[in-house]
Parts: structure tokens; sequence; C-alpha cells
């Protein structure tokens, strides 16, 4: 038995007693019973809907999942992000920097840090990297070498070795 067959059953059980309608009571019982009636109706109404709606995104549902299988089961597509031997982790190297004027922590990738300088996305302040110091102390090194040093890591690199 459904709402409204509930709803219809006390309707014929209150007209089966035969109530004085005149009296106040027998009016809101009568009141209540047709709100009843009507909130089954829309209840039954939005069953219907629902029932709809969700006919709709098992559709929608069965047409994602083919298009997810067209763009994604292509087995190239997951080789590329699998094997460890196609991806160098080298290339998207990232650094921590900390702006100076808002503070915030911001991650900044090898190769912006080379180019020397980078608007704050917070604030928008320059943040400059000055790497001549790093790189002068190598030239350096590099010229006070006399080839039997242990600093570098191949001896044909040395300037100063003796051949």
């Amino acid at each position: 038995m459904d709402l409204t067959e509930k709803i219809a059953y006390i309707k014929g059980l209150a007209e089966g007693l035969a109530l004085d309608e005149n009296k106040p009571e027998v009016k809101l019982i009568n009141a209540i019973i047709d709100l009843l009636d009507d909130i089954a109706y829309d209840v039954q109404d939005m069953e219907e809907l629902y029932d709809e709606l969700s006919a709709q995104v098992e559709e929608i549902d069965e047409d994602l999942s083919d298009v997810e299988s067209e763009l994604y089961d292509d087995e190239d597509y997951d080789d590329d992000f699998d094997d460890d031997d196609d991806y160098d982790d080298d290339d998207d190297v990232f650094y921590e920097v900390t702006c100076g004027a808002c503070g915030k922590k911001i991650n900044v990738s090898e190769d912006v840090l080379l180019e020397g300088e980078i608007n704050c996305p917070n604030c928008g302040e320059v943040l400059e990297f000055d790497f001549s110091d790093l790189f002068d102390e190598d030239d350096e090194d590099d010229e006070d070498c006399d080839g039997n040093c242990d600093a570098c890591d191949v001896k044909e690199d040395c300037e100063g070795k003796d051949e």
C-alpha cells in the first residue's frame, strides 16, 4: 500500500464515522486529511521525477564512461606516465621560496630561478635571484686547481692537470 492509498483509506474511515461536519474538530480533521492527501500527491510526483532524474544520471554516467574509455584506455597513455625510464624527475625540480614582502612561500622551478626573477603570485613583488657568487666560486676553484685535487670528479675536466 503506497502513501496515496493509505491517505484514501484514512479519508474513507473519517467519512464512515458520519461525523457532524459543522463541528470545529471535524473541520480540523478534514483539513488535516486534505493536507495529507496533497502531500501524498506531491511525494508521488517527486518520486516520478526522481526516477526520471536517476535514469538520466545513469545515461550520463554511461556516456562519461564511454568517453573515459576512449580517452584514457589508450595503452600508450598509461605507459607514458607509469614507465620510470621515460619520465625524468630532474626536469621538474622545484624549490620553496619565501617572498620577502608578504612572507608567503611559493614553489619555483629551477628554470625560473635561473632566469633571475619572478613576480610573487600573492603580492606582485619582484623576487630576484642572484647566483653570480656561486658561479664565480666555481671559476676560482678551477683556476687554483693543480691537477692533484680531489674536487674534480673527472680529471680530464681539471685545467691544471699535468700530462
